[in-house]
């Protein structure tokens, strides 16, 4: 048997579910999501990733189906009965499958949220080979829209840029508004620089990173300066480290942009320690 996934209140073999062809989801891409990181059968960072859920579904006027505690029932449970020690819980909820197709919202009254739910395992998340080389990253143009803030699953260039890397033999891409590096196709983005970490400040045009989030608090704490601002390509390749956050990457270093070796063009210190750091700091954490 198959993994065992949660639709709509029922959990059922992955071969069992289905949703409608009318699902807003699959017409109009209306829809967001979270990823939930799972290291020892326990997940880290949740209560930060139902708070951007929360969010998500208010800045969309999408009803949220769940409490944080029914929310977190779900995830226990179904980490528990696909035995899942290292990966991921997927959330999906979307608007919902009002019966035909309409650029008008349909009456949420009538028309309830489609909540999908399943696990992806990744026995090697905390031990990546990645980590020992080091990712390499091309940068693109983001033409995305203005609201990257919000964690839809409008996520076809991200895709698409991540496909213009693996054809130019690199891992990901660095997206590129007005000369200024935005972030990564499912990450953010960082240099440092004579010791200090430098990361875009929040605001529309990046995703507030749970992970993120928890590498600033750790390196405030270890003593790492931060600091919080826009760089360019330019700065990026002169940089002596550079990295990338994600609730599947924790902390990865960037040896490469655009074929311009970063620093020695191997992992540096820092974002080792910080990678080191954060999965020590949220194994604790995890519940």
């Amino acid at each position: 048997m198959g993994r065992i996934v949660y639709l709509n209140g029922t959990y059922l073999p992955e071969q069992e579910a289905r949703l409608s062809i009318f699902d807003r989801g699959f017409l109009m891409a209306d829809g967001v999501y979270e990823v939930t990181t799972v290291i020892d059968g326990k997940l880290i960072d949740f209560d930060g990733h139902v708070a951007r859920l929360e969010r998500s579904l208010r800045e969309l006027d999408i009803v949220n189906p769940m409490d944080r505690d029914a929310w977190l029932d779900v995830h226990r449970h179904l980490v528990s009965q696909n035995a899942l020690d290292q990966g991921i819980v997927y959330l999906q909820v979307t608007r919902g499958a009002p019966g035909d197709r309409d650029f008008a919202f349909p009456d949420p009254e009538t028309t309830r949220p489609t909540v999908v739910l399943f696990t992806q395992s990744m026995p090697a998340l905390t031990n990546s080979p990645k980590i020992r080389s080091g990712i390499k990253v091309i940068t693109i143009d983001d033409i995305r829209w203005g609201r990257r803030d919000i964690k839809t699953v409008q996520l076809l260039y991200p895709s698409m840029g991540k496909m213009m890397a693996v054809r130019q033999g690199a891992d990901d891409a660095w997206m590129v508004q007005d000369g200024l590096v935005t972030e990564g196709t499912a990450n953010n983005a960082y240099i440092i620089k004579d010791g200090v970490i430098i990361t875009r400040a929040l605001s529309n045009e990046i995703l507030h990173g749970i992970t993120r989030d928890a590498v600033l608090r750790f390196a405030k704490e270890a003593q790492m300066p931060v600091e919080q601002r826009s760089f360019t390509v330019a700065e990026a390749k002169s940089a002596d480290e550079a990295f990338i956050t994600g609730a599947s990457t924790f902390v990865m270093p960037v040896v490469e942009i655009d074929g311009a070796a970063i620093g020695a063009g191997k992992p540096g210190p820092m974002a080792l320690r910080l990678r080191e750091i954060y999965i020590e700091e949220s194994r604790k954490a995890a519940i």
